[in-house]
């Protein structure tokens, strides 16, 4: 296995993976010139000029996203830019990536004391003892979805759509609910940006449907409802299409969004309109979250500490948001003498380090809320041993074949972004048993039940997602005092 220090990489490399993808991809951070938001309790409505256009109307937050001459409207505290992501840099939105077999195909399985099984890769639903349909499971007793997979609940994924042909989605995306936000014609489902979002839905409550050779995947909910929101078109989308999603998933009733997009930025001095941005995400969160939706956002992979002066990872660091960071193991399934056995892949010696471990790239700092399993990688092993991809999160993915047609299959993703569908997941599993439960109560029951690793706050927050405690505590009916943890609406804030 190839050399691991953490710590001594991010020495090394720190400043060169603020380049990375932030969230769901790239971001220019400069303004569009063309788009902009408006902040209505700033500026009255009847002195918005009547050639500036309304693209969203997110009035009930006291927020309008704006097409025309910004310096028009107000004063400089009035608006802010509408950033523009761009995906061309990184067509998925993850730290590392690779293709798997598709549905129909076998996995390239390592176990030969029972089927090859695509579930063999979950290491973070095995961990989190999820069910007991997961292949060979490590353990026993009970298990998560023994109590709770997810039933009459909601999670919108705002992200690049989802394909819900896959097997292992087809009874879970409402496609009726289903919107594209971006208004560029087409439907909810994936328009040329890859297969981030399908990833994400099927981390939150892929079904383990798929009846080909390898079987399927399963979510963290499995029972729960998927509302696909499109907010990129081909490979670029906007903030503003984003807190457009958040408002819809408020109004159709969904207990969760999961918004694996953010864009973290090093120099809040160049940048100043950002500060006015984080004002008006803290008001549509706080409107979404005053509907008893939990937003939930992946906290970013620049490997930045979100204290630290001039330091801005947005939706993160604003109000009203629950910021996750992402662990990962270093050395599941890489070989050794038990290879042929996936069971003890999770056990023993194993791993160079646990599935606890905070991922290289991973942003910190007390803007998180909780830690969750996003995926860890050895750059130095990927380049060189294929089997060091079982360290990233596996799930659903959607791809194009040379034909043009879209072939669902499977895939690993590492980045924060496969860490935030993990806790919407777990909304979904607190909604259930708890359908009254308010977002701070929800938010809470999360962090009350997290298990702290050594690493401590910074890296965690409140602590590692522990499915298993925060389950028995909504089901037992304890925890959950909403003044008893720091949620995603109190974090603590630097001063900027």
């Amino acid at each position: 296995m190839a050399g691991y220090n953490r710590r001594t990489f991010l020495k090394g490399a720190g400043v060169a993976l603020g380049s990375l993808a932030f969230g769901a991809g790239n971001v220019s951070a400069t303004a569009d010139s063309e788009r902009f938001f408006i902040n209505l309790t700033e500026v009255d409505r009847s002195d918005v000029p009547d050639d500036v256009e309304i693209i969203h109307d997110l009035s009930a937050a006291d927020v309008l996203v704006a097409r025309g001459d910004q310096s028009r409207v107000g004063s400089a505290v009035a608006t802010a830019p509408d950033v523009k992501i761009d995906l061309s840099d990184d067509e998925t939105g993850a730290v590392a990536e690779a293709e798997g077999p598709t549905v129909a195909g076998n996995s390239a399985s390592h176990n030969h004391d029972g089927a090859p099984s695509n579930t063999e890769y979950q290491w973070d639903k095995r961990e989190q003892e999820a069910s007991g349909e997961l292949t060979d499971k490590p353990g026993g007793g009970k298990f998560v979805h023994d109590t709770t997979t997810g039933e009459g609940t909601r999670v919108a994924v705002v992200d690049t759509g989802v394909y819900d042909d896959h097997p292992d989605l087809e009874d879970v995306v409402n496609a009726e609910l289903s919107k594209n936000i971006t208004g560029d014609g087409l439907d909810f489902r994936p328009n040329g940006a890859g297969s981030h979002g399908t990833h994400v839905a099927g981390t939150i409550a892929a079904t383990n449907d798929n009846d080909g050779p390898a079987g399927g995947v399963l979510g963290t909910a499995p029972d729960t409802e998927i509302v696909a929101v499109r907010m990129f078109s081909g490979l670029q989308g906007y903030a503003g299409d984003g807190l457009a999603g958040w408002e819809y998933a408020a109004q159709i009733g969904c207990d969760a969004i999961n918004y694996s997009v953010g864009y973290t930025v090093a120099d809040t001095v160049e940048y100043p309109g950002l500060i006015a941005l984080e004002k008006i995400i803290s008001q549509v969160a706080n409107y979404v979250r005053s509907q008893g939706t939990v937003v939930v956002n992946s906290a970013g992979n620049a490997s930045l500490d979100m204290d630290a002066e001039n330091i801005l990872s947005l939706p993160t660091e604003a109000d009203g948001v629950f910021g996750v960071s992402a662990t990962g193991p270093i050395g599941y399934g890489w070989g050794g003498k038990h290879s042929d056995n996936e069971a003890k892949w999770l056990t023993g010696n194993r791993l160079d380090e646990p599935t606890t471990e905070p991922a290289f790239y991973t942003n910190y700092g007390s803007a998180v809320d909780v830690s969750a399993a996003g995926g860890n990688v050895d750059l130095e092993a990927i380049a060189t041993n294929p089997d060091a991809y079982n360290d990233l999160v596996y799930s659903t993915i959607n791809t194009t074949n040379d034909d043009g047609d879209v072939v669902p299959g499977y895939g690993w993703k590492a980045g924060t972004s496969m860490a935030a569908p993990q806790v919407a997941g777990a909304v979904a599993l607190v909604r259930s048993l708890r359908p009254d439960a308010s977002v701070d109560e929800v938010e809470s029951l999360i962090q009350e039940t997290a298990s702290q690793p050594e690493e401590g706050e910074t890296y965690h927050g409140a602590g590692h997602l522990d499915l298993n405690a925060l389950v028995k505590a909504a089901s037992d009916g304890g925890g959950g005092n909403a003044g008893g943890g720091t949620t995603g609406n109190g974090k603590k804030k630097k001063g900027k």
